[in-house]
């Protein structure tokens, strides 16, 4: 089977030879952690039951440890990198009295390497920094030295040494268009700026602040390590240039030997790139549905390294759930298109370069968005638009700043919605019907028209034409407020802050940790405005802007994603989610956009997207949603045969409704006690890992489920009929 050949490993066949290897790896491990007296033995086994079957045991005899002893020795030749040395004693990972262990003289040696080469020694390697470990008559402890002999230079035949210097950095020479065809051209255009020396073989098409601000190498300044690294990443955040080239040559004029020219080749990327995208997909909205896009990005757009990019984007969807059940097969669609404009700088009226320097790569946005959904039976049209700020304090962190962050939401076919909501048009019915309501039609339709019925009996309720109990008239009440919050137009004028921590160091890294924070404000200015003109309220004592009610919320966020690689096969992955949308002033509820759901691929996968919560309620309704969630997940991810994997998971949460306009019990967060309405989905998953995209399938069943009386909430029935 091909298949297996590729995807499996290959029987292990014991040999004596190899067996004898491992011996030796295992008597270096632990003397690696100083039991250099340890003994290793082995026994093989055979399988009584299977022929051709056998195991190997091996058995260790650790003795006593050995550790470090109290006299450390230093023999640094070079009185600068002395000097150094004692700078940094106290951090040294060599202490005393602690168990031998190699890797803490591994983890010296790149302490003190790094520590060199920030500290202006150009010439200084790791293989300068040595170690002796004297255990003879010491009892068991190990007496260290340290050993940085001088620099050593082979010219010709001869090899000498000389003590290390601190190099100082001479001029800084920049290239802006270098690519390899051209290497031997002669230059075209030069430009001087603020001690960097810019070189173009053709007419230079780049201020030089922009490229300047990218560079942390700076004449008159010691050579550091960090400094060639900053640049790197610098350059490479600017997304104008291919990976950067950055040389150091030793200034052949200079008789002191401690000056260094840093010369730095930039290749240009395109100035215009187009991509193409088209996928077709499936979901528990759409049974079949399409999407294209296209994107224009046009790089250096003024000449400052900016990038104004310019998208597109359509998608037609097939649904069973649209409120046309006769419409044609694709009957659900979204058009829309996007512009971008980033600057490599932070753009503010007061300087912010102290607060916020170049290596911490800033740059700002704006954007401007607009889309048109013709969606199940409510179309809405979408205006948006985002100016915000963005920098690295180092490479873990990254902080985000949404100066303004607008959105407009127009809702179309607004009298479509009990043709979409189908579950708050049955219950209505049922209501109309048990208060014996005088349909248009009672002999051949028994039941509320749409638009015109639905709207006449819900008046006739809440303006007591029609006599209703207290519990009738609150539920026809919330069934009223809901369609309003769904189908009023929102203005939604919003700042917000989001820190990211995250240690991934690329997509092959399975041992890693994501930290996000976010917090968003909404209407405060417009309020202000507002108080302020004395502009009048509607008759709901709401201010409006642009003849818009505007929202007014505050949406604290945090979520945690933390993966555990274990021994390079198989992954642990837990994550932790908790957010809250608190609607005051000029809201009484958050606008459906800015809500929380539950459920689906990507959630709580015993539940589809929108049917879990809110609370206990049992998801009575279509496409539920609260303003305050909680989520838990955890993943156990093995190897069943080379890239086909398996997992067993573990989802928990759900959504709830607090401090806003909804008052039913069951879907109101109330307190602590509250939480045993939390749902678990537990499952099994396949992925097959294809390189470029990864195939999952995911079974998940309702473990706990909320909606369900006390009682009968958990599951214990695990079948896939069931899932």
């Amino acid at each position: 089977n091909k298949w297996l050949q590729k995807s499996g490993d290959a029987p292990a066949i014991i040999n004596e030879q190899k067996i004898e290897k491992s011996m030796v790896r295992l008597k270096r491990w632990y003397a690696s952690y100083g039991y250099f007296n340890d003994e290793v033995d082995y026994k093989i086994e055979p399988n009584e039951k299977k022929k051709k079957r056998a195991k190997v045991t091996y058995f260790v005899t650790k003795h006593k440890p050995y550790f470090v002893g109290d006299s450390i020795v230093e023999k640094i030749s070079s009185p600068v990198v002395d000097s150094l040395f004692q700078l940094t004693k106290a951090k040294s990972f060599i202490v005393p009295g602690k168990q031998y262990a190699a890797n803490d003289f591994v983890n010296e040696r790149d302490r003190l390497t790094i520590q060199f080469r920030n500290s202006g020694l150009y010439h200084f390697e790791q293989e300068y920094v040595g170690f002796e470990a004297d255990t003879v008559n010491t009892d068991h402890k190990a007496n260290i030295t340290y050993i940085i002999p001088d620099r050593k230079i082979t010219k010709n035949d001869s090899t000498y040494t000389v003590p290390f210097q601190v190099h100082t950095i001479n001029e800084v020479r920049i290239v802006t268009d270098y690519s390899y065809e051209n290497r031997d051209e002669a230059f075209q255009d030069s430009i001087s700026y603020k001690g960097y020396k810019l070189f173009s073989y053709g007419k230079m098409r780049f201020r030089p602040k922009a490229i300047a601000d990218a560079v942390s190498i700076t004449p008159g300044k010691i050579y550091k390590d960090i400094d060639r690294r900053l640049t790197y990443n610098q350059i490479s955040d600017l997304r104008i240039f291919k990976y950067p080239n950055i040389n150091y040559s030793e200034v052949a004029a200079d008789s002191t030997g401690k000056l260094l020219n840093a010369t730095i080749l930039l290749n240009p990327r395109d100035r215009f790139t187009l991509g193409v995208d088209f996928d077709a997909y499936t979901s528990t909205i759409q049974q079949f549905g399409i999407s294209f896009s296209g994107n224009m990005i046009f790089r250096n757009i003024f000449r400052g390294a900016e990038i104004l990019e310019i998208s597109g984007r359509g998608s037609l969807g097939s649904s069973k759930d649209a409120a046309d059940s006769e419409s044609k097969f694709f009957n659900i669609s979204e058009f829309g298109g996007d512009v971008k404009l980033t600057f490599p700088r932070i753009i503010f009226p007061i300087n912010t370069e102290k607060l916020i320097p170049k290596y911490m790569s800033p740059s700002t946005s704006v954007s401007f968005g607009a889309s048109l959904q013709n969606n199940i039976g409510l179309d809405r049209q979408t205006i948006s638009g985002i100016y915000n700020y963005r920098w690295k304090p180092s490479k873990i962190l990254t902080y985000q700043i949404d100066l303004l962050n607008l959105q407009y939401v127009r809702n179309l076919n607004v009298e479509n919605y009990y043709n979409v909501y189908k579950s708050s048009y049955n219950r209505l019915n049922e209501i109309a019907q048990s208060l014996n309501y005088d349909f248009n039609n009672p002999d051949t339709n028994p039941t509320l028209e749409i638009p015109d019925e639905t709207e006449d009996f819900i008046l006739d309720v809440l303006n007591q034409n029609i006599t209703a109990d207290t519990d009738t008239f609150d539920e026809v009440l919330s069934i009223a407020e809901r369609q309003a919050r769904l189908t009023e137009n929102n203005l939604i004028f919003a700042s917000n802050i989001t820190l990211t921590r995250d240690t991934r160091e690329n997509i092959n890294d399975n041992n890693f940790s994501r930290l996000r924070l976010k917090l968003e404000s909404a209407g405060n200015v417009l309020s202000g405005i507002s108080s302020v003109a004395g502009s009048q309220k509607n008759s709901a004592g709401n201010y409006r802007a642009l003849g818009v009610v505007y929202s007014q919320y505050i949406k604290p966020e945090a979520e945690y994603i933390k993966h555990w690689d274990i021994e390079g096969k198989n992954i642990i992955a837990v994550r932790a989610f908790g957010g809250i949308a608190i609607p005051y002033g000029n809201s009484n509820s958050i606008p459906f956009t800015r809500s929380y759901f539950a459920g689906g691929a990507n959630d709580n996968r015993g539940w589809k997207a929108y049917d879990l919560g809110p609370g206990s309620s049992g998801s009575i309704l279509d496409f539920n949603d609260a303003n305050f969630k909680l989520a838990f997940n955890a993943e156990y991810r093995f190897t069943i045969l080379g890239d086909f994997k398996g997992g067993l998971f573990v989802d928990a949460g759900n959504i709830w409704n607090v401090l806003d306009n909804i008052e039913d019990d069951a879907s109101v967060f109330n307190g602590i006690a509250d939480l045993k309405e939390i749902a678990v989905a537990t499952g099994i998953g396949l992925r097959y890992d294809f390189g470029f995209f990864v195939f999952r399938f995911d079974v998940g069943f309702k473990t706990h489920n909320p909606g369900k009386p006390i009682g009968e909430r958990w599951f214990t029935d695990y079948s896939f009929r069931k899932a």
